[in-house]
């Protein structure tokens, strides 16, 4: 009985340490996209296209280059992928508005 508290303690002082790097993680993304919408504000000026496929090639590369896991390369790639493509897709509603 005393086992399964301490377990249950354990379980959830861990699931609170998720959630404050959930947090700290969606503070971040946040960020992101701040920094990606004056990049686009930028672009919009100099009538450059909002896709660079270079600079996402870089991105992606460079973010698997620094991976050091327990997620796999592809696993990044995957959601560094979903980033960059919402963060495009927020440029683009704000270029239409």
């Amino acid at each position: 009985m005393v086992r399964d508290a301490a377990r249950a303690g354990a379980l959830a002082g861990v699931r609170r340490r998720i959630d404050h790097l959930d947090e700290r993680l969606l503070r971040l993304l946040n960020e992101r996209a701040m920094l990606a919408l004056a990049i686009g504000r930028l672009k919009r000026r100099r009538k450059w296209p909002v896709f660079d496929p270079k600079r996402e090639r870089f991105v992606l590369r460079h973010i698997v280059s620094v991976n050091r896991g327990p997620l796999s390369s592809a696993a990044v790639r995957h959601v560094f992928q979903a980033i960059l493509c919402e963060c495009r897709r927020r440029e683009q509603r704000r270029k239409q508005k």
